[in-house]
């Protein structure tokens, strides 16, 4: 059926019709599209349209492109947070209506790097505690996080007990976190976190750097979380000055 039916370039009304047919079920989320040759000739557009199309719905993670295999539809993330506000993943989870849970991995004090000594300072390190987590949301692993906090912030004895590190650092350093400094990247390939998440070879994770900060500006807690990213997309308000 043909979309010329409004003023719009004709990339644009693909990419909204190749949205409602997934929304409708037509096409269904891990399916193949159809090849390039029968989508374009079904839309009435040619190829050199149909493939922008695809280029922007595979920049806004909507569809996969595996050379000569085909396009496949991703999975429509579970999970939509904006990331102005320092909400949890805990807290993010259960906005989405599931049920958040933690599967602890590993605790260690580790030697810092030259790198994360200028991260913490003006803290004079000695070791950090290094906490990796396992985040699910209704069961299944959705998230591995590596937390990293100066020794004697919190007792490496019960870290692994303790859900919110948050909360386990007001109460045994009277440090109250306030804001973080926070970088997005895709991430692909990496065989531990890939098997711990249960990701495809070809799928890529999100991943948020963060430091944490005190209200008199303080760096206590480095975090490095990998999102998987069928389930968790993030955005961002911007305002006009």
């Amino acid at each position: 059926m043909s979309i010329k039916s409004d003023s719009r370039h004709l990339y644009l009304q693909v990419i909204d019709k190749i949205k409602q047919d997934i929304e409708s079920g037509i096409f269904k989320p891990h399916g193949k599209l159809p090849s390039e040759f029968e989508l374009s000739k079904t839309l009435g557009v040619s190829r050199a349209t149909l493939r922008e199309a695809l280029r922007i719905l595979e920049e806004d993670n909507v569809v996969t492109r595996k050379h000569g295999v085909g396009t496949f539809v991703n999975q429509k993330p579970i999970v939509s947070s904006g990331i102005e506000q320092l909400n949890s993943v805990t807290f993010m989870i259960e906005q989405a209506g599931k049920e958040a849970g933690s599967q602890y991995y590993s605790t260690e004090l580790i030697d810092p790097t030259e790198e994360e000594r200028n991260k913490f300072k003006p803290f004079d390190l000695t070791q950090l505690v290094k906490i990796e987590r396992i985040r699910t949301a209704d069961g299944k692993p959705v998230v591995f996080c590596i937390d990293k906090v100066p020794e004697g912030l919190i007792p490496i004895e019960i870290a692994n007990k303790q859900d919110s590190l948050f909360k386990l650092m007001e109460e045994h350093a009277q440090k109250r976190i306030s804001y973080a400094i926070t970088y997005i990247e895709p991430v692909s390939y990496n065989e531990k976190i890939f098997n711990i998440l249960n990701c495809d070879f070809d799928q890529s994770l999100l991943l948020l750097k963060q430091m944490h900060y005190t209200d008199d500006d303080k760096p206590v807690l480095y975090s490095l979380n990998y999102f998987r990213s069928d389930v968790f997309s993030f955005h961002v308000l911007r305002k006009r000055v």
